[in-house]
């Protein structure tokens, strides 16, 4: 018997107005991560990371010390935290953005923290400023909740998948931009440069990689779902078979898909999705000619 009972489902209908404000709200955090924090390779200081109870930026500096954000799922609230000092708290409910981005900003500066941020969200269709958005202004506890049982359970699997690899890898991250879980594997070698593409793109996509995660799905591509994706892609990715049986390469998206519904009903959803990021992987290192023996462990 398979057992979804700890993978919830996680239709998007059912709390799409819920990830949309979550979605603004992690972006206002993550653009104070990186606004203080030093450049990092291919961004690797912009992302959150899953923790027991939610998402957190992990220690930022600031003018010699350090303090942390932490989006508390289970209690219901943004908790900044610095040592030596009691935790602030900002609630977590049904809110506008805007109330969330004022009151998060206003916190900052009440506990010293002095932060200028881009007021604007990236990577989505028709940006509203975050002081101006009264449009996104859900919050579904219960969603929510599910949401990061499911990362939790991605984020342990993309780490055990991880170890197997030597070579430079990226830690397992949440880039709150797309809004996505992400691991990433490196060839060594560098990659060709995109073709108009943008600064950020060109230091995301300086190296051969292999990259593989989870999404909850958005108004393009409305369902949940793992992915994994060569850049550059070698030309016989696609062709490549892959496992379990349920996944396949979605050509528009240039990436392969296991959908999250079929991974649910999984006799064993760890064992099935281990398999799709290690199949995913081969399918972009063998033709990619990736010198294996020397990147991975024996």
């Amino acid at each position: 018997m398979h057992d979804s009972s700890s993978w919830p489902s996680l239709p998007l209908a059912e709390w799409e107005t819920t990830r949309a404000t979550l979605h603004m709200w992690t972006q206002i955090v993550g653009k104070v991560r990186l606004a203080l924090s030093p450049h990092v390779n291919h961004w690797w200081q912009v992302p959150l990371y899953v923790s027991a109870r939610g998402l957190t930026t992990s220690a930022i500096p600031y003018a010699g010390r350090a303090f942390e954000m932490e989006f508390d799922f289970a209690g219901q609230n943004l908790e900044i935290r610095e040592s030596g000092h009691a935790t602030t708290l900002v609630r977590l409910y049904p809110r506008s953005v805007a109330d969330f981005y004022q009151e998060t900003m206003a916190t900052l500066k009440t506990m010293g923290i002095e932060v200028k941020i881009w007021p604007v969200p990236v990577e989505i269709a028709d940006p509203i400023p975050f002081a101006s958005d009264r449009q996104h202004a859900s919050y579904d506890p219960e969603y929510v909740d599910r949401f990061h049982r499911i990362l939790v359970h991605a984020d342990t699997i993309l780490k055990e998948f991880r170890a197997g690899f030597i070579g430079k890898a990226s830690p397992v991250h949440f880039f709150w931009g797309s809004f996505d879980l992400a691991a990433t594997r490196f060839s060594g070698r560098r990659a060709p440069q995109r073709d108009g593409a943008d600064l950020i793109t060109r230091e995301a996509y300086s190296h051969e990689c292999s990259s593989a995660g989870f999404w909850p799905g958005t108004g393009d591509f409305p369902h949940a779902a793992f992915y994994s994706y060569a850049a550059p892609a070698p030309p016989e990715y696609a062709s490549q078979t892959v496992r379990p049986m349920a996944a396949s390469f979605n050509a528009p998206l240039g990436e392969f898909i296991l959908m999250y519904d079929d991974l649910r009903q999984a006799a064993s959803p760890r064992a099935a999705l281990l398999d799709f990021f290690q199949s995913t992987f081969d399918a972009a290192a063998n033709p990619g000619k990736w010198d294996r023996a020397n990147l991975e462990r024996s």
